[in-house]
């Protein structure tokens, strides 16, 4: 880490918590069409690098990456079904939808938290808080921020001003780690804080940016 951070604050969507296909899926399974998880992870690296492109000088959120996604999904599938699109992006939308847990992450967060102030950073709807908590992981962190309370989105700077007012940091001190570069990582060091990419599909391998790809790689550039 370019400098020891004393709060480490997350995002939960491709970070902590990824989402439950079977039901954001189902419309596409009923259709007896069901995407390998390497199509699926192929398209994130690709709309990632596309949002990221369009995102350029924007400080503002834009709510297209899904609709990028889906759009490239139903293209690659050979479907063209506006209805379906939409449905499949309300569905991933919804952060009850965003159940799905690695193993050992509530034991690695536990272990972060013992040495570093931790926190979340969420674009949601409101009800972060409670997936966290169905998820078992809610009690691993001092504060929660959820754009849907707050009333702004990443990468806007409020929201990580507001979070950092939440646990009394200083944002050289403050450390962020997500998974979208234009939205997590730019607008965490835009308001002054250092970040780090959670790259678990692999988009920003070759860009030279600090990443990594499980909890386990972030211990370790931690000194856990």
């Amino acid at each position: 880490m370019p400098r020891s951070p004393k709060s480490i604050f997350f995002d939960v969507g491709n970070t902590l918590l990824f989402p439950s296909r079977r039901r954001i899926l189902a419309p596409l399974h009923a259709r007896k069409v069901v995407p390998t998880a390497e199509h699926l992870r192929a398209l994130e690296r690709r709309t990632k690098r596309e949002f990221d492109v369009m995102m350029e000088g924007k400080t503002g959120a834009d709510h297209s990456f899904w609709f990028i996604f889906y759009s490239h999904l139903l293209e690659d599938l050979g479907i063209d079904d506006e209805n379906l699109r939409n449905s499949l992006v309300e569905a991933t939308r919804m952060s009850a939808n965003w159940d799905v847990i690695k193993p050992g992450t509530c034991e690695a967060l536990q272990k972060i938290g013992r040495r570093y102030r931790i926190g979340v950073i969420s674009n949601a709807d409101g009800k972060i808080a409670e997936i966290l908590q169905h998820c078992g992981i809610y009690g691993c962190f001092m504060s929660i921020t959820d754009s849907g309370i707050v009333g702004k989105e990443k990468p806007h700077p409020a929201i990580f001003e507001a979070a950092m007012q939440a646990l009394d940091a200083h944002p050289e001190e403050s450390l962020y780690v997500g998974d979208v570069y234009s939205v997590d990582y730019l607008g965490a060091t835009r308001a002054g804080m250092q970040a780090l990419l959670f790259d678990v599909a692999g988009a920003y391998r070759e860009s030279g940016l600090p990443r990594v790809e499980s909890l386990e790689q972030l211990q370790e550039k931690l000194g856990i």
